[in-house]
């Protein structure tokens, strides 16, 4: 069975017609199995994409800590421990993370080796889809929602109930 509609690929979401919620022709030439698989792949995207914000988040805590151990070290010399401000200035301030490695380059690593090519493979494996994502979700919001319920509408262009 081939897998890839032949129907022109839909509008996207937010140009008045989402035809994954419409349940329109394109949607039923779509197999089941590939639309869940591609949802699969999609979710571990967005969980890489998780583990990636926590990497900057990780970046920017780092970050702050450094210039937090520069104020106390101020604050040391200020207070007439010179010796242990410097100890920190020497042994901490500016220190790598992991070897040879600050956490900048921790995230290129890991976005050049890992990430990137996640996130090609899945918009080469979403092609399946004409390119569409979230079409699982949609079939699920078609089939959750309490159609004419406030609340419930399709589209923010759909009339509340």
């Amino acid at each position: 069975m081939n897998h890839i509609s032949d129907a022109p690929p839909p509008e996207p979401a937010g140009s008045g017609s989402d035809p994954r919620l419409a349940g329109s022709a394109w949607r039923s030439a779509l197999d089941d199995r590939t639309v869940e698989a591609v949802g699969a792949l999609t979710e571990a995207l967005e969980t890489a994409e998780i583990a990636r914000g926590h990497l900057f988040a990780f970046h920017q805590l780092t970050g702050s800590a450094d210039y937090k151990v520069e104020d106390a070290i101020g604050l040391l010399k200020a207070a007439g421990h010179g010796d242990l401000a410097q100890r920190l200035t020497t042994e901490l301030l500016g220190r790598n993370v992991l070897p040879g490695r600050w956490t900048f380059q921790i995230i290129e690593e890991y976005e050049s080796t890992y990430f990137d090519v996640f996130r090609d493979l899945e918009r080469e494996v979403r092609a399946l889809t004409g390119g569409m994502p979230h079409v699982y979700e949609a079939d699920l919001k078609r089939r959750r929602r309490s159609a004419g319920e406030p609340g419930h509408e399709a589209e923010p262009t759909e009339p509340a109930a």
